[in-house]
């Protein structure tokens, strides 16, 4: 594995993450009412960050491998979307909007849960925790959606 490597793609990670902060959720999100079983406010950190440093191990691990191109390619995929989802809910505040996003960040990490299985195991198992927690977020998504119908989404000048 190319550490440093490690540490650029931890950087795209930390990036993407980053978005949560420019995009916090705020007391209109404290406000919804949301589903008995949504985790705990700390636990987000705390996963995140868990899931982080497996994503980059991951892609560090493929990178350079026979097959680790398009591993690598579902990465990219996968990190941007990330970084899209929170934008897109929490900045303009678009909870049905957010829904295709989810979407298809569910899809890139199951592409990149099987791409980088089929280059190294080690680097495919790293991906089961966060299409685990990318399910959970999703079904969160769509319970808070289901319950707030009536929250009016944020134009972009209103941001």
């Amino acid at each position: 594995m190319d550490i440093l490597l490690f540490f650029v793609l931890l950087a795209a990670c930390v990036s993407a993450g980053a978005t949560g902060a420019l995009f916090p959720p705020g007391d209109w999100y404290r406000r919804l009412k949301k589903p008995g079983w949504v985790p705990p406010n700390w636990a987000f950190p705390v996963v995140w960050n868990i899931l982080y440093l497996l994503m980059a191990f991951a892609g560090a691990r493929v990178a350079g491998m026979e097959g680790g191109g398009v591993a690598l390619a579902f990465w990219a995929l996968q990190i941007s979307l990330n970084a899209l989802w929170s934008p897109v809910f929490f900045g303009l505040r678009r909870l049905k909007g957010a829904l295709p996003v989810m979407a298809l960040l569910w899809l890139a990490v199951l592409a990149a849960l099987v791409a980088h299985w089929r280059v190294d195991l080690w680097a495919g198992l790293a991906f089961v925790p966060y299409l685990a927690w990318v399910t959970v977020a999703g079904a969160l998504n769509v319970s808070v959606w289901r319950l707030n119908p009536d929250v009016q989404p944020l134009r972009p000048d209103q941001v």
